[in-house]
């Protein structure tokens, strides 16, 4: 074991070593790693360094350089160094950390690190809280608590009673949401069709007027989704309105926070979440802004009881008293990886200052570069940044609009083909557009220059 772990640290080593300077997207096609990857199933077995020599020779080409300083794509990061060591530690240790007494340790570290999370975000400190592995299973279980908690006050109990017969809910979103809360709510047996759109203003913040109108035109129980930070721009919704209209009305409202809640940290953009702790759930990503290993999603809910209802394995309340916590009362898993760890040495590492610095950095950052392409010849910024996402269009003045939605596209690859940095495409009101994406704690001043200096040498080569 000792060989094949050193062998591990040193391409380990390597690779983050290789950052600063490797091409930042995979260079390697499909079936070029499929060639490599694909061998016979072996007869026999091999000698463990071996392995992972190879698996570094082979996979090299294949990976994104996402935990470097100029990948921007879909809000991804890296791991910062403490959290890196201890996601290591995480694996060695290898506790299924489900219960108390199975992993007594890590299931004390995963307490802490939802009271810090509770206590940065400013939430309510006795809410309940689950550590999963992204925010589309945070939105899985803060909405099972929701549905939990407006069934219950319809008189259905849907653990006993499931949803065949049970009182039809409408879930209020946003048209601007992230497709996320979508298959969370078909895992939870809602379907489509109980999603309603609410209309949103230019800038993708829902429209009071438009919730209300539906509010009033359903009298059955109610699930309210709002946005904080959408993918696109980072715009928030108006939670300091929006959150009692929907909870006069008796919905409960839930808020997709997967980066946007860690505006909360920061003293200059905390206004942009005024209100937002008057939600009854909230869901996050601690592997986006905390910059933590993948994978790691954060639920907080308001009702302790709803969460635990609709989670725990056995009766929610017929389990003797304890001072112990078990995260299997919380969440899905019963068998389930120490996340919680790397969160509890990246929040040390950084501390309440050092979140609130790299935000701030990250945002700047974000600016710094839709500001500086957005001034080359035939780019357009979209936006101007208010938290750490951006959109850059390219257009070539005599041509059409479908074909400058093509000319975007092919400056997206032409920019990620280069190496100098990477950067994911999305659609904007109807028009292709490239996404600045900063959440690194690695992005630094230089990362922003060379990033500006690839795309004027990307769009020069295309004109």
């Amino acid at each position: 074991m000792t060989d094949a772990l050193d062998r591990a640290l040193f391409h380990s080593r390597t690779w983050l070593d290789s950052l600063a300077e490797r091409p930042v997207g995979a260079r390697a096609s499909a079936a070029e790693l499929k060639a490599v990857l694909s061998r016979p199933l072996p007869e026999t077995g091999r000698d463990p360094a071996d392995i992972i020599d190879d698996l570094a020779a082979d996979t090299d080409a294949g990976l994104h350089a996402n935990a470097g300083g100029r990948f921007y794509g879909w809000v991804m990061a890296g791991a910062l160094p403490s959290a890196l060591a201890a996601d290591w530690l995480v694996s060695a240790w290898d506790q299924n950390s489900g219960m108390f007494t199975v992993a007594p340790a890590t299931c004390v570290i995963e307490e802490v690190a939802g009271e810090w999370l509770k206590e940065l975000f400013a939430l309510p400190l006795d809410a309940s809280f689950a550590f999963t592995t992204g925010c589309q299973l945070a939105h899985v279980t803060a909405l099972a608590a929701a549905r939990h908690g407006v069934l219950r006050r319809a008189g259905w109990d849907v653990e006993q009673d499931g949803m065949f017969g049970a009182p039809p809910i409408r879930v209020l979103t946003s048209k601007n949401r992230h497709g996320s809360l979508d298959s969370a709510l078909r895992y939870l047996g809602f379907g489509q069709a109980a999603l309603v759109d609410v209309e949103t203003s230019p800038l993708g913040d829902m429209q009071a007027e438009d919730l209300a109108r539906h509010l009033a035109g359903w009298d059955g129980p109610k699930i309210v989704c709002l946005n904080a930070a959408d993918l696109n721009i980072g715009t928030f919704d108006d939670f300091r309105t929006l959150i009692p209209m929907a909870q006069a009305a008796g919905a409960w409202v839930h808020v997709d926070g997967a980066f946007g809640l860690f505006a909360r940290t920061s003293a200059r953009l905390a206004h942009l979440t005024d209100g937002i702790d008057l939600a009854d759930s909230w869901a996050t990503d601690c592997h986006k802004w905390l910059n933590v290993p993948y994978d790691c999603g954060f639920a907080v809910v308001r009702d302790p009881e709803a969460h635990r209802a609709a989670m725990a394995l056995g009766a929610a309340y017929l389990s003797p008293s304890t001072d112990v916590r078990d995260p299997a009362d919380w969440n899905l898993e019963l068998s389930r990886r120490a996340r919680a760890v790397p969160v509890y040495a990246a929040l040390q590492e950084l501390g309440r200052k050092g979140i609130e610095d790299l935000v701030d950095r990250c945002c700047d950052h974000c600016t710094a570069i839709v500001n500086g392409i957005g001034a080359l010849p035939h780019a357009i910024a979209l936006n101007d940044p208010s938290l750490n996402q951006g959109l850059i269009r390219f257009e070539r003045p005599d041509a059409s609009a479908e074909e400058n939605n093509a000319f975007t596209k092919d400056i997206i690859q032409r920019i990620n083909a280069d190496g100098g940095a990477f950067f994911s495409g999305t659609t904007w009101k109807g028009r292709s557009a490239m996404r600045v994406s900063v959440v690194s704690w690695r992005t630094t001043g230089e990362d922003v220059a060379r990033t500006i200096e690839t795309v004027r040498r990307c769009l020069e080569d295309a004109l």
